[in-house]
């Protein structure tokens, strides 16, 4: 294994959703309600403070966004 794939695996291991996982959003602070829903993980992104974040996808508008991982399950 080369050293670019040994760091995208242990990257990759921290996060608790997988990509293409179906999670629920959770919005809170100044996210409008609206946004809540059902969500569909396009990327595993770096950790930011209290944790995670993924890049994600509305089912029903489209609309992508970047979450935490506090924000889904």
């Amino acid at each position: 294994m080369d050293l670019a794939a040994r760091d995208l695996e242990l990257f990759m291991n921290g996060h608790k959703y997988k990509v293409g996982e179906m999670v629920e959003f959770h919005p809170g602070g100044s996210y409008l309600a609206k946004t809540r829903g059902q969500y569909e993980v396009l990327r595993l992104l770096p950790a930011e403070g209290d944790g995670y974040q993924y890049r994600v996808k509305n089912l029903t508008d489209g609309h992508e966004r970047i979450v935490h991982e506090g924000q889904i399950d």
